[in-house]
């Protein structure tokens, strides 16, 4: 009989390659995220609105610091009582009066947050939910080849992450245009005529007064001498007004009107926001050097892009006589200004808006409503009697949060059918989302491979669906630096010696390096093997460099995978659609009631079960002094930590969550170790299945198109079953006719069909239940209708006894059934918070073990997928040349098509 290997102790190795670097912890992206927002993301977003004045400027009410207080309920009760899993916050505020001098201190409720556990994820009214990180362009600025390449040379934008847009084209009379949020095009000479001539935030001086300065800016640029023949003004005043009316059609023109909308437009912090990263982007998109915490548009910023823009018809030499530029131009060589053009799906251009950042996003939105209320209380109450308790209405606050958290996009509902399920949502990367794509907009581009993903984001985990592309997975090894950008590691090589220092590099910084795969051979001292070696070029072109050339090296060749899909082995022999298929279908295997560790594994699934949490771990060294199936006490020096198990506790999709413990009593465990098991895992390795003797033949034509053909014996032995957990609710309300009643005294039911049912009327414990069977009793009160002579003397007789009431029992629903694990009952009286108008609240949880069938789904982890069309008895399988029946016969016409090569 094969033995089953107990990991991690038994795997063995066969990599030839040096392990460099482990894996980074694999939910960090959520939790880094959170605490960065606790810790610096909610003090901005204060900074942000503090302090509030009211129209006069006279009051101010100002926003100091800020504190968490303990949640409420633990995690657990916030699962079990449908609660949210937050922590109050309370914030200093001073309300000034700057004529009196007069300041009044408080510290005022801001409403509960929530929190996030320490897995990376929140608990919001008892369901467990995951905020999806969103793919997004970063702001700042982009020049790019035109949408229509009949209308316009160039074109190139001025992207903040808050506020208007500035586009910019050169149309195919050569004329450059502006064009801000979308509206009319006005010549980009006009708009730098009603520029200020010293910038507010850098005092830059632009001097754009005559025709000859503003060419003399562009180096007499062709194309701006016929921007300057279409401008139709010529003072700064002239240009303001074009401006305004470009901008508000159907209003009447001032100058102060027209100042003031320009300078809203890019000039204004509360109204224009680029962030630190899309300051650190146009610094270095623009070559200027505006100072990093200006977070406005500068004059300069705005000439750098025109001076760029202007520059890339010069520089692939189109002709300037030409009639029509933009057919002129298709047929020019892009190659001299081929890195002077942009791509949206460039991984330096897309940046990651982590949970922090969404939540700070939501927060923000809700301070601002908040505001609004807290100008006008200012300007409306009594100022003698103003208190900031009394000013600040939290409402707008809570509604945001709730609001973000309940319905958007990227709250999502966690997928936990098993342990690398919930590990690959809290990794996954959506491009869809609020400020993100829509699935019917999004152009195929956006949905490629990309060979900035490289490292960074799976080119492989991906769903099948309309989502194709713009859902990926974070790469196994990626990390995300401060500005938003993926960073993948590499080792340093120095003259051709390959080091052990490890540099994180966005994709940015990796264009300008050579860099060499993890697989390409190394001697004992680091040096290459072979004097030229497959690189990657800075053009992202496969190359074949010398070992002196040489700056980077891949760390590991599963850094470009996700988990899910560095969990499959002999990848590199599979057909990318048919990995892509087993990555997403490991996600959908049910936990098995025996798990089973892989024979074949790649080193991944250990950390993978222990990062996602499902697996209990010693947080430090001891003994087991205590130990059964419910909790494990280990004592160390000085430490004495209890751990308790879940039990039989339901998931998201009705799959199980339960732990083993896999010590015994007295063993010695370091920090570290796993002390149990959870249900989709085995001695601490990551097991969604079993290992099964697989023959490929054909059988009688039950394989035929992928079926499968099954052995008995794994229906016997229960190698393939599992348990489902189902949960059913009833509730108690109080109705016009009166309040309805759980009981056992249920009308024209016989004592068998009430045989589980306790005096109360509620289904016991450890009962099995099939379909139809009652779990809960209850009765409703009927209608009073017109009573017949007979039924007034058996009222008379019987008094309330013969009350009219109707069965509305909670009853197990057709074709479920199994074994009641457990029954939670909430009511008013007990102090439990329920709806309006429901007295009481019952959940039942009922078990069920499935067996494996006939038309149940199996895969294996190389996308080789099939139903099963028949189970045989052991006795009819084929069997080995030592008289071992096969335990699953798959149909060899199965592979070469598919080229899955990796499964056997």
């Amino acid at each position: 009989m094969a033995k089953t290997v107990t990991a991690p102790r038994a795997r063995k190795s066969f990599s030839r390659l040096k392990h460099v670097l482990d894996l980074p912890n694999l939910i960090d992206i959520q939790r880094e995220s959170f605490d960065w927002f606790l810790n610096e993301g909610l003090r901005e977003t204060i900074d942000d609105i503090s302090p509030i004045q009211d129209y006069t400027g006279t009051l101010a009410v100002e926003f100091g610091e800020y504190r968490f207080g303990d949640p409420q309920f633990s995690i657990q009760e916030c699962r079990e009582k449908d609660l949210t899993y937050q922590a109050p916050l309370s914030m200093t505020v001073r309300f000034v009066n700057t004529e009196t001098g007069e300041i009044r201190e408080q510290t005022v409720f801001m409403g509960d947050f929530p929190m996030m556990t320490e897995w990376g994820t929140f608990i919001i009214n008892g369901t467990e939910r995951v905020i999806v990180t969103q793919l997004v362009r970063s702001p700042g600025a982009y020049l790019m080849e035109p949408k229509d390449a009949t209308k316009q040379v160039f074109t190139a934008n001025l992207m903040p992450s808050r506020g208007s847009w500035l586009e910019l084209e050169i149309d195919k009379k050569g004329v450059v245009y502006a064009r801000i949020d979308r509206k009319r095009k006005l010549p980009i000479t006009t708009l730098l005529r009603a520029l200020p001539a010293e910038d507010p935030t850098t005092g830059f001086q632009l001097d754009t007064s005559t025709n000859e300065a503003i060419l003399k800016l562009f180096d007499n640029s062709h194309f701006i001498e016929k921007t300057l023949d279409k401008d139709p003004t010529t003072r700064e005043e002239e240009a303001l007004i074009e401006v305004f009316k470009k901008q508000r059609p159907g209003e009447p023109p001032t100058l102060d009107n027209a100042r003031n909308l320009l300078r809203s437009l890019f000039f204004d912090p509360k109204r224009y926001d680029l962030t630190k990263v899309g300051r650190y982007k146009l610094n270095q998109r623009l070559g200027v050097d505006v100072p990093e915490d200006t977070r406005v548009l500068t004059t300069q910023d705005i000439l750098a892009l025109v001076q760029k823009l202007v520059a890339m018809p010069h520089a692939i030499g189109l002709n300037e006589e030409s009639k029509d530029y933009a057919s002129d131009g298709i047929s020019l060589n892009r190659d001299p200004i081929r890195s002077e053009l942009d791509e949206y799906e460039h991984f330096g251009n897309r940046r990651l808006r982590t949970t922090g950042e969404l939540i700070q996003e939501a927060f923000r939105v809700g301070l601002y409503r908040m505001e609004r209320v807290v100008r006008e209380r200012m300007t409306t109450e009594d100022v003698d009697t103003i208190t900031p308790q009394t000013i600040i209405n939290i409402r707008p606050v809570v509604a945001a949060l709730k609001e973000f958290f309940g319905s958007s996009q990227l709250s999502q509902f966690m997928q936990q059918t098993n342990s690398l399920d919930g590990l690959t949502h809290r990794r996954r990367l959506s491009a869809l989302g609020a400020g993100g794509l829509t699935r019917e907009r999004a152009p195929i581009e956006v949905r490629d491979v990309h060979p900035t993903h490289y490292g960074r984001m799976c080119p492989i985990e991906t769903p099948e669906g309309p989502n194709i592309g713009l859902i990926g997975s974070l790469a196994s090894m990626a990390t995300v630096s401060e500005f938003g950008f993926i960073q993948t590691p590499y080792r340093r090589v120095t003259n051709g010696k390959v080091t052990d220092e490890i540099i994180y590099l966005d994709a940015a910084e990796e264009a300008q390096y050579t860099i060499a795969q993890a697989s390409e051979p190394v001697d004992r001292n680091g040096k290459f093997e072979h004097d030229q070696v497959l690189c990657r070029s800075s053009e992202g072109e496969a190359v074949i460099a010398g070992a002196k050339d040489i700056d980077f090296m891949d760390v590991a060749p599963a850094q470009i995978v996700s988990v899910a899909t560095a969990m499959i082995p002999f990848l590199e022999h599979n057909d990318a659609n048919r990995a892509l298929m087993g990555a997403n279908m490991q996600r959908q295997a049910v936990p098995l009631m025996i798990p089973q560790a892989p024979l074949v594994g790649t080193g991944v699934e250990h950390r993978a079960a222990v990062d996602s949490g499902d697996v209990v771990v010693a947080r430090n060294a001891g003994n087991v002094v205590e130990l059964d199936a419910t909790r494990i006490v280990v004592e160390g020096r000085g430490t004495r930590d209890e751990y308790d198990l879940t039990k039989f506790m339901r998931s998201n999709q009705g799959t199980l969550i339960h732990h083993r413990p896999i010590v015994r009593q007295g063993d010695k465990v370091s920090a570290g170790a796993v002390l149990a098991d959870g249900s989709s895992t085995d001695h601490g390795e990551l097991a969604l299945g079993a290992n099964l003797l697989v023959a490929f033949m054909p059988f009688e034509g039950f394989n035929f198109e992928d079926a499968i053909v099954l052995s008995e014996r794994l229906v016997k032995d229960e190698v393939l079953t599992s348990i489902h957990i189902h949960e059913y609710e009833i509730d108690a309300r109080s109705t016009k006719l009166g309040d309805e009643e759980i009981t056992r005294d249920i009308p024209n039911r016989s004592e068998e069909s009430l045989r589980n049912l306790d005096d109360r009327g509620i289904v016991r414990v450890g009962a099995e239940v099939g379909s139809g069977d009652l779990l809960v009793g209850k009765v409703t009160p009927k209608g009073e209708t017109e009573l017949t002579a007979e039924e007034k003397l058996i009222r008379a007789i019987f008094k309330e006894k013969a009350r009219e009431v109707r069965d509305t029992s909670l009853k197990v629903p057709h074709g479920e059934g199994g074994v009641v694990i457990d029954v939670k009952t909430f009511s008013r009286d007990n102090g439990d918070d329920l709806s309006p108008g429901v007295n009481e609240l019952v959940r039942v949880y009922v078990a069920k073990k499935r067996k494996i069938s006939e038309g149940d789904k199996l895969a294996g982890r190389h996308g080789n997928k099939g139903v099963i069309s028949k189970i045989v008895p052991e006795a009819d399988m084929p069997f080995l040349e030592d008289g071992r029946p096969v335990d699953i016969l798959l149909n060899p016409l199965g592979v070469p098509s598919r080229m899955n090569i990796g499964q056997i």
